[in-house]
């Protein structure tokens, strides 16, 4: 079920008393008063706040489900990892995904006696899902945007016995919902779209089931993996002109695909908004919106470098998701990509006015 947005908006001001702020408040506070028993009142800094408090009711009501907040997105993976694997557990991930999953994975959780196993997105199915206790999914996949058919994979994964976690960073809870479809956790980088202008790290992790968001709450109680308030009222900020922002985004991005496309400098694209993309058909059954990431290569490493870094209403940045458009060769940080492979994350410049910097700087090359 899509989430009501402009209900959203209201979710503070419809149960404000008279006289108290419309926006919210910033709690920048490590302690609280506490005279005498302390039941049901906030206790410490690293356990409560109703700045973020509040933010995770947002975004609880966009995710359908109970939310807990963290200063990253990789410090929400690791919680939902660290929430439900032990010694012993086999974990299966992604081999073309975020790569810091990866890093966590091979150079920590390994060590702790977890076994890991990594697949390619676009055969992440072959062989089945035996055996797995936990099984980490990224659909569309950062950078390559192939595609899974998350309703199956979360059918087969529950029957074989395991936990689904889903990273839904690239479409947010207004393209995508993979709860909706049977995955038991939801990660997310609110570093990117969800708070949008580049000025912030956060992440969350939502799930419908009790037991996991226990574990959740537990890991960041005691690991200290806690956001700080500022940022969590900035994200709240963010949130609310999220729906307008992706919906932007989205729509330049699929006008900037189909013109990408036919430009003779680009050997090859891809974006699951366009009818001959790998994805298109897995994109157009279980998604709401294509997503505002696209990729290009060009002729060489040379050529992608001079493009990216020519092109005035293009960012040469890592990151994505933010109001401006941004643009990088993903094979600088290890991604098995082609060299002139970039990542192009469309922002909410004016989309004429952006295709025509991106075709001068294109036709320049």
């Amino acid at each position: 079920m899509a989430p009501k947005t402009g209900e959203m908006l209201h979710l503070r001001g419809n149960a404000l008393n008279a006289g108290e702020p419309v926006t919210l408040p910033l709690t920048q506070s490590s302690m609280y008063h506490l005279p005498g028993v302390t039941d049901g009142l906030p206790t410490y800094g690293r356990v409560d706040n109703p700045t973020w408090e509040h933010l995770e009711h947002v975004l609880a009501h966009l995710e359908g489900a109970p939310c807990l907040t963290f200063p990253s997105g990789m410090g929400a993976i690791s919680a939902a990892l660290f929430a439900t694997l032990k010694a012993g557990s086999h974990l299966l991930i992604p081999s073309d995904g975020y790569y810091v999953t990866r890093v966590l994975a091979d150079q920590f959780l390994s060590g702790l006696g977890v076994t890991v196993t990594e697949r390619p997105t676009a055969t992440f199915t072959e062989g089945g899902f035996d055996g797995f206790d936990v099984v980490f999914v990224e659909s569309p996949s950062n950078p390559g945007l192939d595609m899974l058919d998350l309703p199956a994979i979360a059918t087969a994964v529950r029957v074989a016995g395991g936990i689904t976690i889903a990273d839904n960073t690239t479409l947010t809870p207004l393209g995508q919902r993979p709860l909706d479809m049977g995955i038991d956790v939801v990660v997310a980088s609110d570093t990117k779209a969800m708070g949008g202008h580049s000025d912030l790290l956060m992440g969350h992790v939502a799930s419908l089931n009790a037991q996991i968001m226990e574990r959740v709450v537990e890991w960041r109680r005691v690991s200290g993996a806690i956001p700080g308030p500022h940022e969590a009222w900035l994200l709240h900020r963010g949130l609310e002109t999220l729906d307008v922002r992706f919906d932007r985004m989205c729509s330049s991005a699929q006008v900037l695909a189909e013109r990408l496309a036919v430009h003779s400098m680009v050997r090859q694209i891809r974006y699951p908004g366009l009818p001959s993309d790998p994805s298109h058909a897995l994109a157009t059954a279980q998604t709401s919106r294509f997503g505002f990431l696209l990729s290009i290569t060009l002729e060489t490493e040379a050529k992608a470098e001079a493009f990216i870094n020519a092109c005035p209403m293009l960012r040469p940045a890592t990151s994505f998701g933010g109001v401006h458009s941004s643009a990088e060769r993903r094979a600088r940080w290890g991604d098995d990509v082609d060299p002139a492979f970039i990542r192009l994350s469309v922002g909410c410049e004016p989309v004429e006015e952006l295709w025509q910097a991106i075709e001068i700087s294109l036709n320049a090359l």
